[in-house]
């Protein structure tokens, strides 16, 4: 027999772009039951730590440096009162050192002076710590606190959020509004998560496995035809 051609579109347009993102969160939850954080840590505290080092920088090499940076460094005191030269030394691997090192000592001493060593578990009071943006509020809220206060955006989720046709933005802000919408509060942290395990696995910047993609039929981005024969 033949092998016969189905356009991959019929699917995308027959459904609106909401059902489609609930399509697709349905389908990753299938794919990706256990996916959790990647970054490892034992506090509040290890986590904003870790999840600024990731900038710019793989879950992988971070998970590498904390270790010994948090032997060295376990809390937001310790680190409040490092020798900055030191501290530059522990996490220079993960690019960027000095500015990351700067920040998160800055960050630890207004933890110290101004949330008694406690990371706050608001999102206004987190934005307010230095090197804190949306991203790593959000990371923090969800992973040390359970709370889903908005959708994290980092490079994996805004490439596959725009291929999927569910924003037409390029910053970071922008897509998280546009997620929001889309997706029920109780799933937005762990529509990244799964998102991110996806655009590793499957949808990889410079060569996409298009062929693989179980979501290709909701993708406008897939240039694949579904063969059936």
């Amino acid at each position: 027999m033949g092998t016969k051609i189905i356009p991959v579109i019929a699917t995308r347009k027959s459904l609106s772009k909401k059902q489609r993102a609930l399509e697709i969160l349905t389908r990753l939850k299938r794919l990706y039951p256990d996916a959790t954080c990647s970054l490892n840590y034992s506090t509040p505290v290890q986590l904003l730590v870790a999840t600024i080092l990731s900038a710019q920088c793989t879950d992988e090499r971070v998970n590498k440096v904390t270790p010994a940076l948090f032997t060295r460094f376990p809390d937001a005191e310790s680190l409040a009162n490092a020798d900055l030269s030191e501290l530059e030394e522990l996490v220079r691997s993960t690019g960027f050192y000095r500015n990351k090192a700067k920040n998160i000592q800055a960050a630890c001493r207004m933890i110290v002076n101004e949330f008694d060593c406690v990371v706050p578990n608001q999102m206004e009071q987190l934005l307010r710590l230095p090197g804190v943006a949306r991203k790593t509020a959000n990371v923090v809220l969800a992973h040390a606190y359970g709370i889903n206060a908005g959708v994290t955006v980092d490079t994996h989720v805004k490439r596959l959020s725009n291929h999927l046709g569910l924003t037409k933005h390029t910053d970071p802000v922008h897509i998280e509004q546009d997620l929001m919408k889309l997706l029920p509060q109780a799933d937005w942290e762990n529509w990244s998560i799964r998102l991110i395990y996806h655009g590793r696995a499957i949808c990889k910047a410079r060569s996409p496995l298009c062929a693989a993609c179980e979501l290709a039929d909701l993708c406008p981005a897939a240039n694949k035809p579904t063969s059936v024969g």
